[in-house]
């Protein structure tokens, strides 16, 4: 398995297969640490119209932003973007506040998650891993399709980009149960609801391309073993020995941020790319798991997707 998560595949390189970006706008969830600040710092250089920089605190995303702009970044536009992906309100609100700003969006990264946290719920009463990284996103992308579509009238390369995990592995054989999704699961461990999530943006990622707006290219990506936060979130949160195999695994096979982005920005750009397909890094197919293939699943989560957001929609 470890074997994986090694960086292969293309050989990308930002500075020069990230083409101009003039008058494009761009949404990167998560923005302000680890891959998502990678990304922004990587496509900033290329003279985008507006990056919006989505995240729960004010506080950390203005932080980043002037970390950005001393460390020489565009002088193209980056505004912060408040976004709480646990909360349906959080992410209605900011769905609003960029089609009042914006008549256009070319590119969004749905980058931010969480992993291996304590037990827990989202405001709408979802378990908290599976919540924020699926439904959240799920809803952020669905209230963002419309403006996605008309900017495809304009410009026929428009991209969503997920980014999923290779510790999809790690979701359990029976996912997915959708009511106990929507309770907090004790009875299975932390870093499994965390692979049932990373399943679903899988899944999510090829019924969208395959059921909606075909202008549109949608893909999901494994970053890699990365060395972020959401590793050393899982050390934390797991017994001892669960935290040593993490602790040693991260070590050996770990890439920084600046490698880690690499497949999410392959696959925002790179002419190459498949919509509605998993890419292992870069832009390696083949390497999912016989349930992240699996249409029936698939399927089966938008269906109970599309009756969940229906209310909110």
């Amino acid at each position: 398995m470890a074997t994986a998560f090694l960086m292969g595949g293309y050989n990308f390189n930002p500075d020069k297969d990230i083409p101009d970006l003039t008058g494009k706008v761009i949404i990167v969830t998560g923005g302000n640490a680890g891959l998502g600040l990678e990304t922004i710092r990587q496509i900033s250089k290329h003279n985008p119209a507006h990056i919006y920089l989505a995240g729960r605190s004010k506080e950390r995303g203005e932080k980043a932003i002037e970390e950005l702009k001393k460390g020489g970044a565009s002088v193209s536009p980056i505004s912060y973007l408040p976004l709480d992906l646990s909360s349906f309100e959080s992410v209605k609100a900011a769905a609003k506040q960029f089609k009042e700003e914006s008549q256009r969006l070319d590119l969004l990264i749905n980058n931010a998650g969480i992993m291996s946290t304590p037990d827990g719920l989202t405001k709408e009463g979802y378990e908290i891993q599976f919540g924020t990284n699926h439904m959240g996103h799920a809803l952020f992308t669905q209230l963002l399709l419309p403006v996605m579509k008309k900017t495809a009238n304009e410009n026929p390369d428009v991209r969503i980009v997920f980014l999923s995990s290779g510790a999809e592995g790690w979701a359990p054989k029976g996912t997915y149960e959708f009511d106990k999704l929507k309770t907090k699961m004790p009875e299975i461990a932390s870093r499994y609801r965390y692979g049932i999530s990373k399943v679903a943006n899988i899944h999510y990622a090829a019924a969208l391309a395959e059921r909606r707006y075909p202008e549109l290219k949608v893909t999901s990506v494994h970053p890699g073993v990365v060395e972020t936060n959401l590793a050393q979130s899982i050390m934390n949160n797991s017994n001892f020995l669960v935290g040593m195999v993490v602790y040693l695994g991260v070590k050996v096979v770990a890439v920084s941020p600046q490698k880690g982005a690499l497949n999410q920005l392959w696959a925002s750009f790179s002419p190459d790319v498949k919509s509605g397909t998993f890419y292992h890094p870069v832009g390696v197919t083949g390497k999912g798991t016989r349930l992240s293939e699996n249409k029936e699943k698939r399927d089966a989560l938008w269906n109970w997707t599309e009756e969940e957001l229906r209310s909110h929609l």
